[in-house]
């Protein structure tokens, strides 16, 4: 491995020297290493390298996915998991596409749709905002009895608070106990 100074601008020459072959580390390396890069990056992207082969990056590295939450327990402490990121699994319901809804500058926000999440305990609703500022299309990204893993934030708004309805934006009363998941992400389960 070898770093370049900052008066190398034709590193094709240190290729040939090396004689790296073709997805080696080495020749990996050399990709790295632009002419374009500062200074501090050629010397820490070596080390980063390094560090990598050390611990075996060559090989897929495992990465433990995060563990869904159970929607009864969302219900149960909704307090607990207000605005907190979370994942869900389960069956959607009732897909219910919105009509467009406007938000507080005046734009009108397009494609928001709504679904329930039923897991085998218990059922929150889902909510997909809609793409606003601009008219489009589009259709939910799922259908009802879809197994789905969602992504979502948690939204348990006391009074006060603005929840996604069928009718747009509405704020929570004192009467109303509003738990919703909202989606960034949703993906299908495959067995």
């Amino acid at each position: 491995m070898f770093l370049l100074d900052e008066k190398t601008v034709d590193y094709s020459e240190h290729v040939s020297q090396e004689k790296a072959a073709p997805g080696s580390q080495l020749g990996m390396v050399i990709k790295c290493l632009s002419p374009s890069m500062t200074t501090s990056a050629r010397i820490i992207a070596p080390l980063v390298i390094a560090l990598l082969t050390l611990l075996g990056a060559y090989r897929p590295i495992p990465v433990w996915a995060e563990e869904p939450t159970s929607i009864q327990q969302i219900l149960d402490e909704p307090r607990v998991y207000h605005l907190r990121h979370i994942i869900l699994r389960g069956i959607a319901r009732d897909v219910q596409p919105l009509e467009p809804y406007p938000i507080a500058n005046g734009d009108n926000c397009y494609g928001a749709y709504l679904f329930r999440l039923e897991d085998d305990e218990a059922t929150i609703p889902v909510a997909v905002l809609g793409i606003c500022g601009r008219p489009v299309v589009r259709d939910p990204e799922v259908e009802d009895g879809d197994r789905v893993e969602v992504s979502a934030t948690i939204q348990a708004p006391s009074h006060g608070g603005h929840y996604l309805s069928f009718k747009g934006l509405k704020a929570v009363t004192e009467q109303e106990r509003v738990v919703q998941a909202v989606a960034d992400r949703i993906l299908p389960i495959v067995e």
